[in-house]
Order: structure tokens, then C-alpha cells, then sequence
């Protein structure tokens, strides 16, 4: 499992309704994807949910990553985004784990994103295992965070580049209050060819 996800900044005064009907057009093209686990097409909107701008952030989760590379390269899709937003860095995570809630038969409506930088040496006895025991760790809240009601789908991914963890919960309604979150988004549409392809629980 292989997790991606862009993010295109608008202006302050942009009209949402174009984002929105361009989900709502383009949204289904993606319904039947090879190779493609889900694709949450999610939004930001300046002045909710404590949002500062106005964003287009579709977030996606692969279960092949040539498919992956022929929508980003292989004009398979990433090509109109383009052509009409210029071509922006897509962020990606190797997938760690990932979980069914259970609100994963319903439509989710919203999502939460943590980004967290994985101390640069988090080794405290010495035996080089801290990076495992920290992942340990992350992987038992994320089946905590799978048990709640109104959840639909989590995951959670590293960046071994930049050494940072990620963690995505789509949810049924909203973003729980209580949710340790960096970002929030309205998710207008799931595109989940390959739900029930991706891994349930850790990757090994």
C-alpha cells in the first residue's frame, strides 16, 4: 500500500463551486481504477472547520504502484490536474497499516490528516529498535481509532525521506472533536475501486 496526496492552494476569494463540480464530474471517472485502493477527493474551505485556506487536496491510497506511476506519468489522470492547477509536488507515504471501521459501508463525509516528525533518534536504550517501538506504538492507537462508530477507513504511512509519519481517518459524518489532527477536510466523493484489496492491519 502506497499512500499520495496533493495539495493545491487557492486563492483566498476563490469560489468553492468550481472544486465542487469538478468532484462532482470527474469524481466517478475514478470508480472503476485499476489498481487504486481509494481516493478521498477532499477540500479545504477558508473559515471552516478552522481551515486558513482554501484547498484542493485529494488523497489517495494505492494498492499497485504501477498503476500509481501510470496515473502520476503515464497520462493516466494526474495530466489534468496539470493542465489547470500546473503541476504540484504529490507527498507520498509508504503504507504501514491500515484498517476497516466500522462506518467503512457508509459514504464518508470528512477526513483528518496528522503529520508528525519522527524524532531523529528515538533509541533510548540503545539497541537501535526505538524507530520500531515508536511504529509499535502508532499502530496500536490506530486500532484504537478503527474501533470508534463513526469511522470509516485508517491508515497510516511513513515518509522515509523526511522521516515523518502520517496518519488518514476517513469519517462517516465529521472529524471527531477529540482527533489529534493537522489538517480537516470535507471529502465530496470516495472513489474506492480496491477497498477491499487494501492490507487489513499492519503490512508485515
Amino acid at each position: 500500500m502506497y499512500a499520495k496526496q496533493y495539495e493545491i492552494t487557492l486563492p483566498a476569494d476563490y469560489d468553492m463551486r468550481i472544486i465542487r463540480k469538478r468532484v462532482a464530474e470527474g469524481g466517478p471517472l475514478l470508480d472503476g481504477l485499476a489498481g487504486l485502493g481509494l481516493k478521498a477527493w477532499a477540500i479545504r474551505e477558508r473559515g471552516t472547520d478552522g481551515s486558513p485556506v482554501n484547498q484542493y487536496a485529494p488523497f489517495y491510497l494505492w494498492n499497485e504502484t504501477g498503476a500509481m506511476a501510470r496515473f502520476l506519468v503515464g497520462g493516466g489522470g494526474f495530466q489534468h490536474i496539470v493542465r489547470d492547477f500546473g503541476r504540484p509536488a504529490a507527498h507520498h507515504w509508504t503504507g504501514i497499516a491500515c484498517h476497516a471501521g466500522p462506518a467503512r459501508t457508509a459514504p464518508p463525509r470528512a477526513a483528518s490528516r496528522r503529520l508528525t516528525a519522527i524524532p531523529a533518534a528515538p533509541d533510548p536504550d540503545g539497541t537501535g529498535l526505538g524507530l520500531a517501538t515508536l511504529i509499535e506504538q502508532e499502530t496500536t492507537e490506530l486500532r484504537d481509532i478503527a474501533g470508534r462508530d463513526d469511522v470509516h477507513t485508517v491508515a497510516l504511512a511513513v515518509d522515509p525521506q523526511n522521516w515523518q509519519l502520517m496518519r488518514f481517518v476517513l469519517w462517516r459524518d465529521t472529524v471527531a472533536q477529540d482527533e489529534d489532527a493537522t489538517e480537516r477536510y470535507e471529502v465530496l466523493h470516495l472513489s474506492a475501486p480496491g477497498l477491499a484489496w487494501l492490507p487489513e492491519g499492519r503490512g508485515w
